[in-house]
């Protein structure tokens, strides 16, 4: 990577550290360091289970245990197991912990306004822009995709959630029994893959790629969960197949889809997909596309 963007998101880190006091162990003025005060925060109204509060802050099951500790002894929250299975602990916040997670939420609105307060309108408005942006990228980042068995759960959790939107969406409806749809042996390597993408642990988009022999490799269940949508993923699951597809020596790759997903035949167009006569009697499609493919595939600074 290149040695300026390096140093350049150093300088911001040792910015944003300082500015929002981060440095110091009584974050906003309370008793307790950042990583206590975020836990407050996360464990909300409705309480988390420990093992997902870990996944969400990417943190080691020991430090969650250690402040986790502190807070119970602070009489801010109680930890418990579930009746179901005891090897699930649940954590929720007590009446005194939702008094200081108020407290808490009051001084970090002073904190925010602080940081603008100083700018004029415009600048205001340029620096929050700016925040979005940042967020939405380095919340990109966060995502992990990974080449999964097409039977996994997550898997399965992916393609429930792609077909309820394809049945909401297509004038039709949808029946995956009526569709060319692959089975899970067409998905699974040597005959083709299967990706899962995931975001704090929890998946939120899913791509097949099938390989069949003598003919050009075909993308298929192509789907991003709603909410992290405008993360850049699509892009990337078109990536990362088209760049496999060439690792088996193909040199087409294949898709087709229905007229109701316009953003998606948008993305196939801006990725190089040109449109072609149909190849196959997928009746829930009216589009197919195609492109030529060889050597490196575009990588992710450019997505």
């Amino acid at each position: 990577m290149d040695a300026e963007q390096i140093e350049q998101v150093r300088r911001f880190n040792r910015t944003v550290t300082e500015r929002v006091g981060v440095l110091h162990d009584r974050y906003l003025g309370r008793d307790r360091p950042i990583g206590e005060a975020r836990l407050l925060w996360e464990i909300g109204e409705q309480g988390q289970d420990v093992r997902g509060l870990r996944e969400r802050l990417g943190l080691d099951s020991g430090y969650v245990s250690r402040l986790l500790r502190s807070l119970e002894s602070d009489g801010l929250v109680t930890v418990e197991p579930q009746p179901q299975d005891r090897r699930v602990r649940t954590v929720r916040l007590t009446d005194a912990g939702r008094a200081e997670r108020a407290v808490l939420d009051r001084r970090s609105d002073e904190l925010a306004g602080s940081l603008i307060e100083p700018l004029n309108t415009a600048q205001r408005a340029r620096l929050v822009a700016a925040m979005a942006e940042v967020d939405r990228l380095l919340t990109a980042a966060t995502v992990m995709v990974d080449a999964v068995d097409p039977d996994s759960p997550d898997a399965k959790d992916c393609l429930r959630a792609y077909f309820t939107e394809l049945q909401e969406r297509f004038d039709t409806g949808f029946e995956p029994g009526l569709s060319l749809l692959p089975d899970a042996g067409e998905l699974r390597p040597p005959h083709g893959l299967f990706l899962v993408a995931r975001m704090h642990g929890e998946p939120i988009g899913c791509a097949g790629l099938k390989l069949p022999v003598g003919a050009p490799a075909e993308i298929k269940r192509m789907w991003v969960a709603p909410a992290a949508r405008g993360l850049g993923l699509g892009r990337r699951f078109l990536a990362e197949l088209e760049a496999r597809a060439v690792e088996h020596g193909r040199d087409v790759l294949r898709l087709d889809t229905n007229k109701a997903l316009s953003a998606a035949i948008g993305l196939y167009h801006s990725c190089g997909f040109e449109e072609v006569p149909a190849f196959n009697d997928e009746p829930y499609a009216h589009h197919w596309f195609e492109k030529h493919i060889s050597g490196p595939v575009t990588g992710p600074s450019s997505r």
